[in-house]
């Protein structure tokens, strides 16, 4: 599906990229995050917008400032929400009437809440995470969602069963703590969304019914 390459400002001169995408008319449009590993381009993040526009919603993928110069470590928070900020800024001008929502994978989704439980991202209904990094790996705890209960939108997680980054009973318990969360889990997904093949299903199909429950759930916001 076509993309439009577009520049957006941070800050001090810096920009970063992003890639539009939007069927005709869309009724949503979500400002799209990329996780810690891999940029706006990873075949994931290209299968979200895809599956996004399919079904009536654009979205904006941008990169982090240490993703678009190339580095390997994540930037510091303070530097991540700038760019979130930008991003939902951007997509403002661009989405028209389309309702907005923001969000992304993994890290993106983290740095996007931090952003929105800091200071209310201007025009954002809702916030959407897919699969939201709770802990380290085999580290499990809760102190990365303490500022959630900040957070003044609705949220959705989208999150698989397996997900070696938000161990099940912690998940659940955080989220029954918040008044405005909503969490939809996806039977043995890890944290790439990946399901072993004894489980009978497959990635592409898993994705789908996570791309459908998150259109779903922004109309319905």
């Amino acid at each position: 599906m076509a993309t439009q390459p577009v520049s957006i400002s941070v800050a001090d001169g810096e920009s970063v990229s992003g890639l539009w995408q939007s069927p005709p008319a869309p009724s949503a449009c979500l400002v799209l995050a990329h996780g810690a590993g891999a940029g706006m381009t990873h075949r994931s993040m290209a299968a979200i917008a895809d599956g996004l526009e399919a079904r009536g919603v654009a979205s904006l993928r941008y990169q982090f400032p240490y993703m678009q110069r190339g580095g390997k470590r994540v930037d510091p928070p303070a530097v991540a929400q700038k760019a979130v900020r930008a991003a939902v800024a951007h997509a403002r001008t661009l989405a028209g009437e389309a309702r907005l929502f923001a969000g992304g994978k993994s890290f993106g989704g983290r740095m996007t809440s931090q952003a929105q439980a800091a200071a209310p991202l201007e025009g954002v209904r809702g916030l959407v995470f897919f699969a939201f990094p709770l802990h380290p790996a085999g580290k499990p705890s809760v102190e990365r969602a303490a500022h959630l209960a900040a957070v003044t939108i609705p949220m959705l997680f989208l999150q698989g069963t397996h997900d070696a980054l938000a161990q099940l009973d912690l998940l659940q318990a955080t989220v029954a703590g918040l008044d405005l969360a909503t969490l939809d889990l996806f039977p043995q997904a890890d944290h790439a969304f990946h399901v072993p093949a004894k489980s009978g299903q497959k990635d592409a199909d898993v994705l789908a019914a996570i791309v459908d429950t998150a259109m779903i759930w922004m109309k319905a916001h």
